[in-house]
């Protein structure tokens, strides 16, 4: 753990990797379902936890007991935990990546452990091929199968981070690099600039004409872990993860002021973009590299570039945003003048998928709709669970019924924003909805999603999810792969088909902007579009601070070559409305 002091979200972690570890000591259930049920309540804070602390309140919060209150007070005052520290004691620190792999909980874990000593997902991956975990009580054949497809995913994403992970640590370092007299233009390069949905490793890259300072610089940055490589122009580290130890790499790159586009560029990608703009150049003559415009025997000279638009230019092509460099057409289009004005973060109005305390998110509604309109949205959808997402707390019909007069009330006393009534209603196993339509005809919206029976076959799935597109009263399908990034693959979907019912029962499909989701990935967008289907951009936000995973949205869109016009939270509140009516019609 690290020696500074963790903020609530860290403190919720240890919180919930107390209750693992109890759980695998076989403590007592109730002791267990404390440290979640404490955990929980720290996310639900409304006010900051250093006050509670100080102000000696914490023990009025809702489910911490006064021993879980100490032990919060302790890592509040020391960043440290004695009590966590022993727990983990008396465990090898391989065993917890055991808690990485799909479908492994504390139980099994533990059965693992003490039938079989398997503490690691080598361990775990060599007893499910000699047949020795099908063997187990309460596991089978069936089992060991499941294990070895979650150790093969664990081990394709391992070492993969989140865009948003990337996206935090690669804006502090160009910040203090941009401040740096030595540095000229900076910029991220790579996968992050191309705004992928995983990264691999961080690319930075800076124009300088002393790179030896920059370097300098950069190697003795704060979240610089452990250096890898250093060199004049390159230098190679891993950067500190929220455990203050080695996570991301990251690779800067200084070149002179007059390579920047030429390098930025290339090292922007992707590999096969690349490949195709030399083979372009190369029809005029010149070889591309990351440094210049060489021009080849009896060849014209290359114009001068100042930046990536006019390299573009040299090439007679329009600048294409990094965000369509996967060699996906985008070069074809650049050369006839035909790629798409991609969505601007400042032309989305509004957003609709967000929860309240009511169910399991972290503020209250009145919080929610003053976050919304501090962003300068027009409009703002209140989509608490239904009552299938038990885990959810969801609402039951008569709170759901509250939950509208309270929001048509504050229509009426607040004209800053508009807040639309909605709810994320289960889609039941049969494709029917949680809610009977005389509730949800109610509602001014309805986000329909699958939260259980992840197993059904593609052809059951698809059925389900488009019988309840032909419901009237739904507006729009949430996370509808169901992903999440790194630890749970999508389920078995005919994307194409469930497309072909959006665009027949005007359903809008939901570009989740959780950078945990971003679910429907960016590369179905291009065939959406071609079918007439609308995107909307929801943060699936738990809290206010959740409301900012709209920038992600953005970027998932652009990626996918969304427009304005492709947007349905690009309307203004008014056409809103309208569409909202229209589609219950």
């Amino acid at each position: 753990m690290k020696t500074t002091v963790p903020d609530t979200q860290e403190i919720a972690d240890v919180l919930e990797k107390i209750a693992q570890l109890l759980e695998l000591h076989g403590e007592n259930p109730f002791k267990i379902r404390a440290y979640h049920h404490a955990a929980r309540s720290l996310e639900r804070l409304s006010e900051p936890l250093q006050v509670l602390v100080e102000e000696k309140r914490l023990g009025a919060v809702e489910g911490i007991g006064k021993a879980i209150e100490e032990k919060i007070v302790e890592l509040v005052t020391t960043g440290r935990l004695a009590y966590y520290e022993e727990l983990r004691s008396h465990f090898p620190p391989s065993l917890f990546e055991l808690f990485e792999i799909q479908g492994l909980g504390a139980k099994k874990i533990r059965l693992l452990y003490e039938e079989l000593h398997i503490d690691s997902i080598d361990d775990l991956e060599k007893g499910c091929l000699s047949g020795q975990v099908a063997l187990l009580p309460g596991l089978g054949e069936k089992s060991a199968t499941n294990f070895l497809k979650a150790i093969a995913f664990y081990r394709r994403h391992v070492g993969k981070f989140r865009l948003d992970q990337a996206t935090l640590l690669a804006d502090f370092l160009i910040t203090d690099l941009r401040a740096h007299p030595a540095v000229g233009q900076c910029q991220p390069a790579g996968s992050l600039r191309r705004r992928k949905e995983s990264i691999g490793d961080l690319d930075l890259l800076v124009s300088s004409k002393d790179p030896e300072a920059v370097n300098s610089f950069f190697l003795k940055h704060p979240l610089v872990s452990e250096i890898l490589m250093q060199g004049p122009t390159k230098s190679s580290v891993y950067l500190k993860n929220e455990e203050g130890e080695s996570g991301l790499q990251c690779d800067l790159r200084v070149v002179k002021p007059e390579e920047f586009p030429f390098a930025l560029l290339y090292f922007t990608g992707s590999k096969e973009h690349n490949i195709r703009l030399r083979s372009r150049a190369l029809e005029s003559g010149w070889s591309l590299n990351e440094y210049a415009f060489t021009p080849q025997r009896d060849a014209s000279t290359p114009p001068p570039v100042h930046s990536e638009k006019e390299l573009y230019a040299a090439l007679k092509l329009d600048f294409i945003p990094p965000e369509l460099r996967e060699d996906r057409g985008e070069i074809a289009a650049a050369a006839l003048n035909k790629l798409p004005k991609l969505v601007e973060w400042t032309e989305l109005k509004g957003t609709f998928h967000c929860h309240t305390k009511a169910s399991d998110g972290e503020n209250t509604l009145q919080e929610m709709s003053e976050a919304a309109e501090e962003l300068g949205l027009e409009y703002l959808g209140i989509a608490d669970h239904s009552k299938s997402s038990v885990q959810a707390h969801g609402l039951h019909e008569k709170e759901l019924l509250v939950q509208i007069q309270e929001i048509r009330q504050r229509n009426q006393e607040n004209k800053k924003i508009h807040l639309f009534a909605g709810s994320e209603c289960d889609i039941l196993k049969d494709g029917s909805l949680d809610f009977s339509n005389e509730i949800l005809s109610q509602l001014d919206y309805v986000v329909a999603s699958v939260h259980s029976s992840f197993t059904l076959d593609e052809a059951a799935m698809t059925q389900r999810i488009i019988r309840a597109m032909e419901n009237p009263y739904v507006t729009m399908i949430g996370h509808l792969t169901g992903r999440l990034l790194f630890s749970r693959e999508p389920y078995a979907l005919n994307i194409p088909a469930i497309l072909d019912a959006a665009a027949a029962t005007k359903t809008l499909i939901e570009l989740n902007a959780n950078p945990r989701r971003l679910d429907l990935d960016w590369r179905w967008w291009s065939l959406a579009k071609e079918k007439g289907v609308l995107c909307v951009i929801n943060p699936d936000a738990h809290s206010t601070s959740g409301l900012q995973h709209l920038r992600f949205g953005i970027d998932i869109a652009r990626k996918g070559g969304l427009t304005k016009e492709d947007i349905f939270n690009t309307a203004s509140l008014k056409n809103i409305q309208t569409a909202l009516q229209k589609k219950r019609s």
